[in-house]
């Protein structure tokens, strides 16, 4: 079924790394500075301090932590709102592969730190009556370009990047839930209790592209993994998948890459050879996920 390109193609780290300086390029400085090293270089596991006070203290390396100054939180807030310059990213979803295996959404559960009754990725039973048909379907957020979502938040809380993607600030959720009922596709959950591991996460920065840490009262969704992307890697739930069920690339580079396979492949003629389509299309919401139907069973 796949179209493969060449093999220097196919070899290319995910679009090449698609790009990007990453999130890497923020500092974080540490809360204290060592000043005590050896000759060679190499730092003791303790290191004398100035407190406020001006007392001298000795503190375990081990205990110390970096944190984001003021200005950093910023910058990273603004990289998370603005998106990937020059990125329009999509998914193909091959519901001929899919076996309900659900490491998709083990995988996505895990990062987002969700309870097992909630999900950024559901994989639905499905039955063709005309046909007879039974397959497995696996329903996200679709990232629409024309998102009702956005038009109806009251905060600016939830919005759409410029690289197609359409994002939740946590931060700034009022929990009204107006996007909740504007989603024509169920595609969100409401954080009616704490979430899972609210303790281990209590005193961790908020990743606006990762939608971690939970908050109790805010509304959560699939981010299309924003914080892989920036990195250069796949996204959760593509790389889980141990039967190749997703594609995920670049529309504007017309390539998306398998997730299993890591095969390289145009998008458009992985669209047209397969008779992909989108979920409603009637609705004019225009969604960035794409599925390729279910097939008969040769057997």
């Amino acid at each position: 079924m796949e179209t493969k390109l060449t093999q220097t193609s196919t070899r290319r780290k995910f679009l090449e790394k698609i790009g990007l300086a990453g999130i890497g390029a923020v500092s974080a400085p540490l809360i204290v500075s060592g000043c005590n090293s050896t000759d060679s270089g190499e730092s003791n596991s303790v290191i004398k301090v100035l407190t406020p006070d001006n007392k001298l203290v000795e503190i375990d390396t081990a205990a110390l932590k970096p944190v984001l100054e003021s200005g950093d939180k910023q910058h990273l807030q603004k990289l998370g709102r603005e998106g990937l310059k020059g990125k329009k990213f999509v998914m193909v979803i091959d519901l001929a592969r899919c076996q309900n295996e659900r490491a998709c959404m083990k995988s996505c559960q895990s990062a987002h730190q969700l309870k097992p009754e909630q999900h950024h990725i559901n994989v639905l039973e499905m039955h063709d009556e005309d046909s007879g048909l039974t397959y497995y379907m696996p329903k996200t957020c679709q990232h629409c370009d024309n998102p009702p979502c956005v038009t109806v938040c009251p905060v600016d809380a939830t919005f759409k990047r410029q690289d197609g993607i359409v994002l939740i600030d946590n931060e700034r959720c009022i929990g009204c839930r107006f996007c909740i009922a504007a989603c024509p596709y169920s595609a969100r959950t409401f954080n009616w209790t704490d979430p899972k591991d609210a303790e281990k996460y209590k005193d961790v920065s908020y990743n606006m592209e990762l939608n971690v840490p939970q908050k109790k009262g805010t509304v959560t969704k699939c981010a299309f993994s924003a914080d892989q992307l920036r990195e250069g890697n796949l996204p959760y739930c593509v790389s889980a998948c141990p039967n190749g069920v997703y594609y995920f690339g670049d529309a504007n580079e017309d390539l998306v890459t398998n997730g299993t396979t890591r095969e390289t492949v145009r998008l458009s003629k992985l669209l047209k050879e397969n008779a992909a389509y989108k979920l409603m299309p009637e609705l004019g919401t225009k969604p960035n996920v794409f599925y390729l139907p279910p097939r008969q069973s040769n057997s």
